[in-house]
């Protein structure tokens, strides 16, 4: 038990002398354990607690509810998205290369408050799952599902520790803006069979999803050929997680829109909240709703932006 807490007491010590001292003392920032606590409650809650509490209930409708979350995950995202640009991007940043700003000028504190409330984004993320538990879709909550949503912010958290701006920013500048698109799409998708005849752009929302990644792999590893005052473990952390999730995308986008003669498989990258009551032929010439990989929604379902 003394090498245990001498251990924590260590780490401890570690955050806050590498840490940004500007992010130091935000909510949630001084140590990773409260992220990592919120993160296997939301996983023990998902797998385990909600399906025991929803056991002998009647599944919640949430039709509205979920018109409601969309709509404010739009004006989120756009938000994140509006401080990325000013924060930098806009007219301050360098596609090529872009140090962190360590400084306390007001367009670097911009966006470091922006990559705070990016990081609390993974949080409200969450409620896609949760969702699912109360309208006993279990079988949408499924492994993969859960770890992406649970990983993802104890990811966002060490940049925000170490890294609150420069280069890696681009990851959440595109994913922000697919975002916009993404949570619209969901949201319309929700209003129900009248509004959701006329999203036939959703192929190319997976496929926005897909250029999202390759712009992200070419920004991130183009600092390995270049010289550039930026850590190299943040580089491969951010490439590797774009090469992930586009060899996800792909194989759901390959599952989904180029063997249509097929039955659809699972999609096997996370999704996130959907309304669909058009029911379309499922195993064995049975029928149900709509839904891959566990969200619901017409005839296909479009993965999460990460």
């Amino acid at each position: 038990m003394a090498l245990i807490l001498q251990y924590v007491n260590d780490m401890q010590l570690f955050w806050d002398k590498y840490g940004d001292p500007r992010t130091n003392p935000w909510f949630l920032m001084s140590s990773p354990l409260p992220t990592l606590i919120i993160c296997l409650s939301y996983v023990y809650l998902v797998k385990v607690l909600g399906p025991r509490f929803m056991e002998n209930r009647k599944p919640y409708e949430l039709k509205n509810v979920l018109i409601i979350y969309n709509f404010l995950q739009v004006l989120f995202s756009v938000w994140l998205f509006y401080e990325s640009l000013m924060g930098g991007w806009l007219k301050h940043y360098s596609f090529r290369c872009q140090p962190v700003d360590y400084t306390d000028n007001p367009i670097a504190n911009r966006m470091v408050h922006a990559c705070w409330w990016y990081y609390f984004s993974k949080f409200t993320e969450f409620f896609d799952t949760f969702f699912f538990v109360l309208r006993k879709k279990f079988d949408h909550v499924s492994t993969l599902h859960v770890i992406h949503h649970g990983v993802m912010p104890m990811s966002v958290w060490f940049g925000v520790k170490f890294t609150p701006g420069g280069h890696s920013t681009f990851f959440g500048l595109l994913n922000t803006f697919v975002h916009i698109l993404m949570y619209s799409y969901y949201m319309l998708a929700a209003m129900g069979p009248q509004v959701r005849k006329y999203l036939w752009w959703k192929k190319y929302l997976t496929a926005l999803q897909m250029a999202q990644f390759v712009g992200i792999m070419v920004h991130a590893f183009q600092l390995l050929f270049i010289d550039c005052d930026y850590p190299r473990a943040f580089v491969w952390w951010i490439g590797m997680h774009a090469v992930m999730f586009f060899f996800l995308f792909k194989d759901f986008y390959n599952q989904s829109y180029s063997k249509p003669k097929r039955v659809r498989s699972k999609s096997p990258v996370p999704v996130t909240t959907q309304l669909a009551d058009e029911p379309e032929p499922y195993k064995n010439g049975t029928v149900r709703n709509g839904f891959s990989n566990g969200h619901p929604r017409a005839r296909t379902v479009l993965p999460a932006g990460n």
